[in-house]
């Protein structure tokens, strides 16, 4: 009587490959996966774009008339609120995604093959990095169509773009977290404008936080979106004359940035891995 040969779980066939290499050819495999993904549905990035764009448009040449920054123009103070709103939003694409995977079976499939489960996660926030990343350089060249310009060189500049990125990252695994747990990709989008809006809208995003009711503007002064449009400001030399809060994380902006980020990502990324392989599809 002949007998057959069980295949072991993709997760111990992935552990017993070559460690780190092994992982990075996962990660590498899966990230292309999304890439040509959005090759072949381009509409993902032009709705990724045109929202800001509109944003953009609407606040530097709708409102820059009405509303007055110190020492400096509406349109140079704006676009940092901008990019950090898009980064923000651009970082849901890696929740609904997930759920999208989930819904379709296609994380079953993965789960068939001799890979890394963690892999699937980084091939998506890394993917979704590389989509934020070209959404701002449209953000830029839009910004520069209108006037917006950074005035304290191209180190400082790049910095402002990097850290504006990074937080991007970070963030995306909250939204990957959600995209394991909510039960369909629908509730990513009801959820996380529900949540995301507020964060923008009170904050330094749009305006300065001196001229919000006082209740508001102590929350916008400790809001972590507050301190990333900070950070870019600062990073790009768009500040002008406008008083920085009185507050540590307005103070500090950089390094409140990049510490959240970091305690962001020490603390989604195991707990999204682990909410990953207890997952099945919808």
């Amino acid at each position: 009587m002949s007998t057959q040969t069980v295949p072991a779980p993709a997760t111990e066939r992935a552990t017993s490959s070559s460690g780190m290499g092994s992982w990075a050819s996962d990660v590498w495999t899966v990230t292309w996966r999304n890439l040509i993904k959005f090759r072949r549905n381009p509409e993902m990035l032009l709705f990724a774009v045109l929202q800001p764009i509109m944003f953009v448009l609407l606040f530097s040449q709708v409102y820059a008339g009405s509303i007055e920054i110190e020492g400096g123009n509406y349109t140079n103070y704006l676009m940092a609120g901008i990019f950090g709103q898009t980064v923000l939003f651009g970082s849901t694409f890696s929740g609904f995604q997930m759920a999208q995977d989930l819904k379709e079976g296609m994380i079953d499939r993965f789960r068939t093959l001799p890979m890394h489960d963690s892999a699937v996660l980084f091939g998506r926030t890394n993917a979704d990095l590389a989509l934020n990343g070209i959404s701002m350089v449209i953000m830029m060249l839009t910004g520069l169509a209108v006037g917006w310009r950074f005035t304290d060189g191209w180190v400082s500049f790049l910095g402002g773009v990097l850290i504006l990125l990074f937080f991007s990252y970070a963030f995306s695994w909250v939204m990957t977290v959600l995209g394991i747990i909510v039960p369909t990709p629908e509730v990513i989008n009801n959820a996380s404008f529900m949540i995301l809006f507020p964060l923008t809208f009170i904050s330094n995003a749009f305006v300065q936080t001196d001229r919000l009711p006082r209740v508001l503007e102590v929350i916008a002064n400790w809001n972590p979106i507050s301190a990333l449009v900070q950070a870019a400001r600062e990073l790009f030399g768009n500040t002008g004359d406008v008083p920085t809060p009185d507050t540590w994380p307005m103070q500090n902006p950089v390094i409140t940035v990049m510490a959240g980020s970091i305690l962001l990502m020490a603390i989604f990324i195991p707990f999204s891995v682990n909410r990953f392989r207890q997952a099945s599809s919808r």
